[in-house]
């Protein structure tokens, strides 16, 4: 471990160095993360406190959406930070501390989508034993293994690269502490690390997603038997759910299924699965739910109007 402490921070090259348009990506980006924490708690306040709302695909919901203010939360301080500051640098704890983060949040979506994919193959294909299959316990078991799941991920991707030795340079060409842009500045050969994180890449993203549209592809083939209103309403909820798989997936398939090896689109590729998707999946699922929709604005009237007049 110890010649490890050579280098004790990284510098940040972030995504420019011209100052005006740090200032314009700073405004763009504050505002991204504003709509995002803020959206993704008005959708996850609004699903615990609505009675109608007490499905599991809704707890489920309410749990992405608790995820993806904090996953963006792990990137966007840090990110509007360096866009302010001269110089950008993180501690070498803190760069671990993120790598491990990103990837608990990442890890633990990846098994959550699972979740929600296997409740709606259920909510459709068969109904009739739903809530009997799809009981709290279970639900809270699913969370449990997405939990887990997440951990076991980050756990491996930090053990893979904390005790390697970085001996200088010590300029990370990104905006956040990732694991390929890490890789590059380890003074050893990192083939076998590196084999093994796209493999890991591999098992997670690749796999999974190939397995979800499989999933998908089921259940949009059984809604043959179902009535007009019945495909009307699962199409679209599997549309917003199958929206949300494919912008989380491919990204995440693009940055980490392939060889160890930067390209200059890396960063903005990063920033779309970072902070536009968080964004973006609670416009997807309250756009295309009605109820989502009819529960926000009772607890707009009921809730937040009331206290708005009185001001």
């Amino acid at each position: 471990m110890g010649h490890r402490i050579n280098v004790t921070e990284f510098v940040l090259l972030g995504l420019t160095q011209d100052p005006s348009a740090q200032t314009a990506l700073f405004v763009m980006f504050l505002l991204i993360y504003i709509v995002t924490v803020l959206g993704n708690l008005l959708t996850m306040a609004t699903l615990l406190a609505s009675s109608s709302l007490g499905s599991p695909m809704y707890f489920f919901l309410a749990n992405l959406s608790l995820l993806d203010a904090v996953y963006s939360t792990v990137f966007s301080p840090k990110l509007l930070t360096d866009l302010l500051a001269g110089r950008k640098t993180i501690s070498f704890p803190a760069c671990m501390g993120q790598l491990f983060s990103e990837h608990l949040f990442a890890g633990a979506e990846i098994f959550l989508l699972v979740a929600m994919a296997y409740d709606r193959y259920v909510a459709i294909c068969t109904p009739l034993h739903y809530l009997t299959i799809m009981n709290r316990k279970v639900c809270i078991l699913f969370l449990v293994v997405s939990w887990t799941g997440g951990f076991s991920h980050s756990v491996i991707q930090l053990v893979l690269v904390s005790h390697l030795p970085f001996c200088g340079p010590n300029v990370i060409d990104h905006f956040f502490c990732d694991m390929y842009p890490l890789l590059e500045l380890v003074c050893t050969d990192t083939y076998l690390i590196g084999f093994t994180v796209a493999a890991n890449g591999a098992a997670v993203c690749m796999v999974i997603f190939i397995l979800l549209l499989i999933s998908y592809g089921i259940i949009l083939t059984s809604l043959k038997i179902h009535s007009q209103e019945g495909r009307r309403k699962a199409l679209s909820t599997c549309g917003s759910h199958i929206t949300v798989v494919v912008l989380f997936f491919v990204p995440c398939i693009f940055m980490y299924v392939r060889p160890v090896s930067n390209f200059p689109f890396d960063k903005f590729i990063a920033i779309f699965y970072t902070l536009i998707t968080p964004m973006l999946n609670p416009l997807i699922y309250t756009l295309r739910n009605s109820e989502i929709q009819n529960s926000m604005k009772k607890l707009w009237k009921k809730l937040i109007l009331p206290r708005l007049l009185k001001l």
